[in-house]
């Protein structure tokens, strides 16, 4: 399928996805100003990465301008989706309640967390029942 990674993004791969998805299209540059105000990396690091991306087909390339512009193939939601279906099935055996369990544990959740987690239960349920 086009525009369909052949593979999980790698943590280093899931970083330049969230700058993408943030800033939306841009240079090789601007996403490297981006990771760099959080953590040392190379320029040619991060081009080398997202040549990669290119080839898996995370990345598209526009090669119209001078400076090629990069774009995420995938929507922010639908990369996160597969991931967590991915560990729910992996880690968890299909699990959902285990997976929010250790979800849950793993941190201190603020109150408005644990409340929006209820909406969304409660709205789940809403959405089954009819």
């Amino acid at each position: 399928m086009p525009g369909q990674p052949v593979s999980k993004p790698t943590p280093n791969e899931l970083e330049i996805l969230r700058v993408l998805w943030e800033r939306g299209p841009s240079t090789v540059r601007e996403v490297h100003e981006a990771l760099s105000a959080a953590r040392e990396i190379g320029y040619t690091t991060v081009l080398k990465i997202m040549q990669i991306m290119t080839a898996k087909g995370m990345v598209r390339r526009n090669e119209e301008s001078r400076a090629h512009i990069y774009q995420a193939c995938q929507p922010a939601e639908k990369t996160k989706q597969q991931l967590v279906s991915d560990l729910l099935h992996r880690a968890f055996a299909g699990s959902a309640s285990q997976l929010m369990m250790h979800a849950l544990a793993g941190k201190k959740t603020p109150e408005r967390e644990i409340e929006e987690i209820r909406r969304m239960l409660d709205e789940y349920e809403e959405v089954k029942k009819s």
